[in-house]
Parts: structure tokens; C-alpha cells; sequence
């Protein structure tokens, strides 16, 4: 769980949408305070669509203690968006794997929305 949790971060900041998707089951999807509840390839082209050039800089990977297919990735997002502006802050995404496949599942952004909303927001394409 820890390394795919890595990859899907590394594709995220390489806005790489197939090898994304390739983690994931065939409708796994990714839920975003802006964007909501989207299959992770139309996240992912979302984000790249709206993004510069960006780096995710990762703290932690986390596996549940509670014996559930369940990791945490705890990563600091250096944003940059098409129009040059830039923003920056700590997520903790929630990764659910799926029993059947070891693939991920689903994934839960969570981080405050406040210090970044006025940058970020209705920059999506």
C-alpha cells in the first residue's frame, strides 16, 4: 500500500493520468474539496489542465493500525497554477485499497481549503 500511495503521488505531480489510473480499480475514484467526487483520470487531467509546474514533497505514507486497507498520505503540495499564481499547503489523502485486487479504491483529499481558496478557486478549466 505504502509504494502504490507513492506512485499515485508521483503521478499526480507529473500529471500522468494513465499511470494513475493504472493503480486504481476500473471505476476507482478520487474526492477533492474544489473538484468533488471524479474517476481519477478526469481528476488527474483536471489538475494537470489547471496546473504549472508543481511538486509534492512527501512526509509519510501511513498504514491503518487497525488492520484496514488504509494508508495516509501526509505530503506538502508546492502549487503552481497556468497563470503563474502559486500556492502551498499539507494534505493528508486517504487511500482505500480494494480487498480483491490490492488496487486502490478511492481517495480523500483532505486539507484546509481556506488559506488556498482564493488562489485556487474557479481556475479549472
Amino acid at each position: 500500500m505504502q509504494q502504490a500511495v507513492r506512485n499515485y503521488l508521483h503521478a499526480l505531480e507529473a500529471g500522468d493520468a494513465n499511470k494513475a489510473a493504472s493503480l486504481f480499480i476500473a471505476d476507482g475514484w478520487v474526492q477533492s474539496p474544489f473538484l468533488g467526487r471524479l474517476p481519477v483520470r478526469d481528476f488527474i487531467r483536471k489538475v494537470a489542465s489547471a496546473s504549472g509546474d508543481s511538486r509534492l514533497t512527501v512526509h509519510d505514507v501511513l498504514v491503518s493500525a487497525e488492520g484496514h486497507l488504509r494508508a495516509v498520505g501526509y505530503y506538502h503540495y508546492d502549487w503552481s497554477l497556468k497563470d503563474g499564481s502559486r500556492v502551498s499547503f499539507d494534505c493528508a489523502d486517504v487511500f482505500n485499497f480494494d480487498a480483491n485486487t490490492g488496487r486502490i479504491a478511492s481517495v480523500v483529499l483532505v486539507y484546509d481549503t481556506h488559506p488556498v481558496r482564493g488562489v485556487v478557486d474557479k481556475k479549472y478549466p
